[in-house]
């Protein structure tokens, strides 16, 4: 069973979102999605991710919920800036952080977060100097913004190991 889906939560995951996507449970739209997850899993299969296996599953929820609360804050934050553009420019700017990250899938993770908060672009990661560049719309603190990364990186050390 294991060499017909080589990751079965993947493939799950991506027929749902197939279906989703679709807005459709006809039987084609079914039966090509299932084509397409089981097809895609073996093509993750064969690029040999990296096998990390997140611990402490209270401390996954808590950060997951901390990220949540960063996300609508930074929402609310891009909003007034938005607002008040005519009155004050926003002050944008690059920022760069030593992290001491070393799994990938955490990086990634890292990667989706500060992509996904409003405001803010990982930019770059250069991995001999293990430092991140990203770009915030608004810096009006700059500690503000690098103690958040570092928040970040030890929620991501702490449930990667």
């Amino acid at each position: 069973m294991r060499t017909w889906f080589p990751y079965p939560l993947l493939s799950a995951g991506l027929l749902i979102i197939w279906l989703l996507l679709n807005q459709s449970v006809a039987p084609g739209t079914i039966v090509m999605g299932t084509i397409l997850s089981v097809a895609l899993g073996w093509v993750t299969l064969k690029l040999n991710p990296a096998h990390s296996h997140p611990r402490r599953i209270l401390r996954t929820l808590r950060f997951g919920a901390s990220v949540a609360v960063d996300v609508i804050r930074s929402n609310i934050a891009v909003m007034l800036v938005i607002l008040r553009v005519g009155r004050r420019a926003p002050n944008s700017g690059f920022l760069t952080v030593d992290i001491d990250l070393e799994d990938e899938n955490a990086l990634a993770l890292l990667a989706c977060i500060m992509t996904a908060t409003p405001g803010t672009a990982w930019l770059e990661y250069d991995r001999r100097r293990k430092s991140l560049l990203f770009h915030v719309l608004d810096m009006e603190n700059e500690e503000v913004w690098l103690q958040t990364v570092k928040r970040y990186e030890a929620g991501l050390k702490e449930m990667f190991g």
